[in-house]
């Protein structure tokens, strides 16, 4: 009987072992991810940091909104997580969506929802990587009012000042039906270790005059690692994706001037007047980020403020390991 069951055992693990071909078969305690937004700036450092833990990574080809060539990418790569940080935003900023509706619509909309639809029927997990900004401050969420009126992962869009964010705001709610298969990460105002252009900082430093507003944010440095954990461990749901806490444009760019720039000056103008020069209005708010913090209590989260002196820190390394130096505003 010993020899039968050792017989049948080695039968059923030869012919596991023939079904899952090298190129399919993920290596004990890694995952093969099948990453979509292989051309954007979050996607490029997913792959890094996935490869750099031991994870296999393979760059989607289908465009999202071509569900049939989703499906048959999917089914052809056998990936056991999938990340979606495809997207628009527009460029140089989202008020290019403001005249590209349709696109918007393609990618964002019916692409996000082809993607979700899929996994979901595959019972295979997959992250999106979304926005926060798809809320205002109001009565129930003032400015000012800290974590104790912060907007939390129950709480439904209400800002829709710009066409990107209203169709955020649309797709978030429609996925709710999606959530035991998948994570939902609304991040807010990317910040990276660099000068890129879609640092949120970059951005700022550019601009002749800025708002003051205190805002969640998210310093890509400490989040990113966390959103490919809650992808291996399966976590699925909404989820406030920022540093704890808020910070203001004026404090963001003081430590900019401290740690990397410091002749850098600014001055500030009113929500009111940044209004006039923009075809679209911005999200200010503040996000409650305990339910990240308290999923993942091995992993470092700093608090917002010490983030993002820790970031202005490493960008001045980085920047000075490549020759950089400041140019002084109006040159």
């Amino acid at each position: 009987m010993a020899e039968q069951i050792s017989s049948l055992y080695n039968s059923v693990t030869e012919s596991v072992a023939a079904a899952l071909s090298p190129s399919t078969a993920p290596v004990a305690g890694k995952h093969k991810f099948l990453l979509y937004g292989k051309n954007g700036w979050i996607g490029g450092m997913l792959i890094e940091l996935a490869r750099a833990n031991g994870d296999e990574v393979v760059l989607g080809d289908a465009r999202l909104e071509n569900r049939e060539a989703v499906l048959a990418e999917i089914e052809k790569v056998r990936p056991t997580r999938v990340l979606n940080a495809a997207g628009v935003t527009g460029r140089p900023n989202v008020d290019w969506c403001e005249f590209n509706k349709q696109t918007v619509i393609r990618t964002n909309v019916i692409g996000c929802l082809n993607l979700a639809d899929i996994c979901w029927q595959k019972k295979l997990h997959c992250t999106l990587y979304a926005t926060g900004c798809i809320f205002e401050y109001d009565a129930a969420h003032p400015l000012g009012g800290g974590v104790e009126t912060a907007f939390t992962e129950e709480d439904r869009a209400n800002f829709d000042g710009s066409y990107y964010s209203m169709t955020k705001g649309f797709v978030e709610e429609m996925l709710r039906a999606y959530l035991d298969h998948l994570t939902v990460l609304r991040v807010r105002m990317p910040i990276s270790d660099d000068l890129s252009p879609r640092n949120f900082i970059t951005k700022i430093s550019k601009y002749e005059k800025v708002v003051d507003i205190p805002n969640s944010m998210t310093v890509l440095h400490d989040l990113l690692p966390c959103s490919l954990e809650l992808s291996r461990r399966e976590l699925a749901g909404i989820y406030n994706f920022c540093n704890p806490g808020a910070i203001s444009h004026n404090q963001c760019l003081e430590q900019y001037k401290k740690y990397v720039d410091p002749d850098f000056t600014w001055s500030n103008f009113t929500v009111e007047e940044q209004n006039k020069i923009l075809a679209a209005k911005r999200s200010n708010n503040e996000l409650d980020c305990s339910k990240l913090v308290n999923a993942l209590p091995d992993m470092r989260i700093p608090d917002i403020h010490t983030a993002m002196a820790e970031c202005m820190q490493r960008t001045k390394k980085n920047l000075d390991a490549q020759g950089w130096k400041p140019t002084p505003r109006g040159k």
